[in-house]
This record gives structure tokens, C-alpha cells and sequence, in this order.
């Protein structure tokens, strides 16, 4: 069994006001579903991400940003008065639709929970220990130890009754990835995930891990 583990801005590209949401992240699920692959993602990650969806979509913003254009566009004799209200219309469609969508927003976190192929998992007190360790070997904030040492303990949990398993981690977060903008290793991260044998890949798809540019012979 391949054994995915996905964080916050899974659930935040999942459960996003529907024209916001990625295909592949929906994609992974539905491997989930079908059995392909074992899909984990830690417990406190359904927080911050509600959190993220709540900040970042709300659609005022962008409503009265395209209602300022239309106005200006209508006074310009760029847009007739039936265009005008066409665009008005459809702009009050989409604030009201988006709304919609997150006043749903806690009820479709919680139909996670009961998804199948898909475990979301609590921190143990190995997994809090390990934080404490990753804070000592890496730059890492608290948040982002909390994800790696959750990914990392689940993994060494999970090899534990089934040593013939294999790991991934979908990890869009910069912070995370065992390499840096310029495509280089970060040895601190890589060497703590070549231990436990985790491929890292920079999305959803998982077509193919990535690998620092200087990854040398003898490496996964």
C-alpha cells in the first residue's frame, strides 16, 4: 500500500468555493476512494485550513472590484446599459453563490471525516517529541514542525505493522519541500525524509517526485 500524506493547502485547494478548488487535489481523493493509494492528513490541519478558506475567498473584494470596472466601463461608453446590467447580475451571482458555498464550509470539512481511504489523524506523544527533535535540526516555524514531525511519526508508525509500505508526501508549501527555489537539496529535510524513505512531490498529480538538482549517485 501507498501511504499519501497531504497537509493544509490540500484541504484548502479540496474545500475551497467550487470555481477556487483544484482538479488534482479532488483527484487524489477519488485514488483514496477507489483504494489506489491511503490518504492521511493530521487533525490540525482542518483548522488552519478553514481558517485560510474563510480569509482568503470571501467575495466581496473581488465583487466590488468588478463592479467598480463596470462603472467606470458603462461611464466610458465602453458597455451598454444592458451589458451593464448583464455584468452586474452575474457579479451578484457569484457574491451570493460564494457565500453560499462557505456558509457550507464546516459541514463539508466534516464530511472528511467519513470519507474512505482518507485518515485524519491526531498527534501522539511521539509525534510531539518529535517536533521538540525537528525544532533543534531545521529552521522550520512551530506550525510547520508540527506538519513534518506528524508525517514523519505517522510514517514510522505505519511501517511498524507493515514494513513492505510506501510513503508520499504532496507538499505545495516551499517550507516543506526538500528543496529550495533554485532546485537545490536542503539537506536538513531531505535527510530526515530519506530515513523514513518518503517521496516529496510539489503537487497533487504524484506523476513524478522531484529531485534536488544536485542529488547525487546513491541517493532514492
Amino acid at each position: 500500500m501507498v501511504h499519501v500524506f497531504v497537509e493544509t493547502n490540500w484541504v484548502v485547494d479540496y474545500a475551497a468555493p467550487s470555481h477556487r478548488q483544484t482538479p488534482a487535489a479532488r483527484a487524489l481523493l477519488a485514488r483514496a476512494r477507489r483504494g489506489e493509494l491511503g490518504l492521511h492528513l493530521p487533525a490540525f490541519c482542518v483548522v488552519q485550513a478553514r481558517e485560510v478558506i474563510r480569509k482568503r475567498f470571501q467575495p466581496r473584494g473581488e465583487a466590488d472590484a468588478i463592479r467598480q470596472f463596470v462603472r467606470w466601463a458603462t461611464s466610458a461608453d465602453k458597455l451598454t446599459i444592458p451589458e451593464r446590467d448583464a455584468a452586474m447580475r452575474t457579479v451578484n451571482m457569484f457574491e451570493s453563490h460564494v457565500r453560499s458555498e462557505l456558509d457550507r464550509l464546516d459541514s463539508r470539512l466534516a464530511g472528511l471525516r467519513d470519507e474512505p481511504g482518507l485518515e485524519i489523524f491526531a498527534m501522539d506523544d511521539g509525534q510531539l517529541k518529535l517536533a521538540i527533535d525537528i525544532s533543534f535540526v531545521t529552521r522550520l516555524d512551530a506550525f510547520d514542525q508540527s506538519v513534518l514531525a506528524a508525517v514523519l511519526g505517522r510514517s514510522d508508525a505505519i511501517r511498524a505493522l507493515d514494513a513492505t509500505s510506501e510513503f508520499a508526501f504532496c507538499e505545495l508549501d516551499s517550507d516543506l519541500q526538500p528543496w529550495d527555489r533554485q532546485g537545490r537539496a536542503r539537506m536538513d529535510l531531505r535527510e530526515l525524509y530519506d530515513q523514513r524513505a518518503i517521496w516529496v512531490y510539489g503537487d497533487f498529480d504524484m506523476s513524478a517526485p522531484v529531485r534536488p538538482t544536485n542529488w547525487h549517485p546513491g541517493s532514492r
